[in-house]
């Protein structure tokens, strides 16, 4: 019966020590973490924009060629010619997806899309975050909605080629970026 609350008593110090232990580290490192994502953001905007920067000129350029606008979560994005952009989000096939949109100021056609995070599978659903994809929604139109085809038959200005293997997280990313951009193009056409 000793041996029992022994170890019981151990347990429960070695818990506690542990849990301090735990809770100082992430006490310690969520402003590095903070400022990292961050960081992140404001140069997948600044990316989105194709604003040059480099690690030295990231807050120096985002303060002076970009004005965000918009509350809270519907925030939206201006740079100095008026281009908007927002940050979208979704769930992708295995988990989410996450990217910024720029589009022209009536906010019809899309100049560009910087991915900020996906956990698609790689060699195949991963292919959504390369440049030679995202690169297929420039001038495209959101009209009623973009759509997938197959790759190389897109033939209107509201089709975006599919990727060959990958057609369930490309399919993803065409859905969060159309529900998102019925959201965002209400919140710019309402100030």
């Amino acid at each position: 019966m000793k041996g029992k609350a022994s170890m019981f008593v151990f347990i429960i110090v070695l818990g506690t020590i542990l849990t301090t232990l735990l809770v100082a580290v992430d006490s310690y490192t969520k402003p590095m973490i903070d400022r990292n994502a961050e960081l992140k953001r404001k140069t997948t905007i600044l990316q989105a924009f194709e604003i040059p920067y480099d690690a030295e000129t990231i807050e120096q350029a985002f303060a002076d060629n970009i004005r965000g606008r918009g509350t809270g979560g519907e925030k939206y994005y201006l740079s100095k010619d008026d281009t908007v952009a927002f940050i979208f989000g979704g769930s992708g096939l295995w988990g989410p997806i996450t990217g910024v949109l720029a589009m022209n100021p009536d906010m019809q056609e899309i100049q560009r899309i910087v991915i900020m995070h996906q956990e698609e599978t790689p060699g195949l659903g991963s292919r959504i975050a390369e440049r030679d994809f995202l690169d297929r929604f420039t001038t495209k139109v959101f009209g009623t909605g973009l759509m997938l085809v197959p790759e190389g038959k897109s033939n209107s200005n509201s089709e975006i080629d599919g990727i060959t293997g990958a057609t369930m997280s490309s399919e993803a990313l065409i859905g969060i970026l159309n529900e998102d951009y019925v959201q965002f193009n209400q919140i710019v056409n309402s100030e």
